[in-house]
């Protein structure tokens, strides 16, 4: 019985194998001129200047959330797609009804400014 995992083991061992000795070459042939400007820390487009533990806006967090939601939305959208000939019409008045829910949540946040950035 072990002898069908045989192929597993040999491609993880493998790909193990290649990837410990890619890393190996590229820290071995790879430049090293440090910097001050590589070496300070970076974080979303600007240098930090506070604390690591400040507090960030919860627009930010919301526009997150969001982005899940559609990611997501897609997701959904996908699989529905590739079987719509074989469901039929009921799941084609159910999708439409879960998009308009999602239009009205997206008009909602809209309107209320959560996607204005200043």
């Amino acid at each position: 019985m072990l002898a069908e995992y045989w192929p597993i083991l040999l491609f993880i061992g493998v790909a193990a194998g290649l990837g410990v000795v890619l890393l190996v070459i590229g820290l071995l042939a790879g430049p090293r001129r440090p910097e001050s400007e590589k070496l300070s820390p970076y974080e979303c487009g600007f240098e930090a200047f506070e604390d690591a533990r400040m507090r960030f806006d919860v627009r930010y967090y919301l526009l997150a959330i969001l982005f899940i939601i559609f990611d997501l939305e897609i997701a959904f959208l996908f699989p529905w797609a590739v079987v719509f000939t074989k469901i039929g019409l009921v799941a084609l008045i159910e999708m439409a009804l879960f998009l308009l829910l999602l239009v009205i949540g997206f008009a909602y946040v809209w309107k209320k400014g959560a996607l204005e950035w200043e």
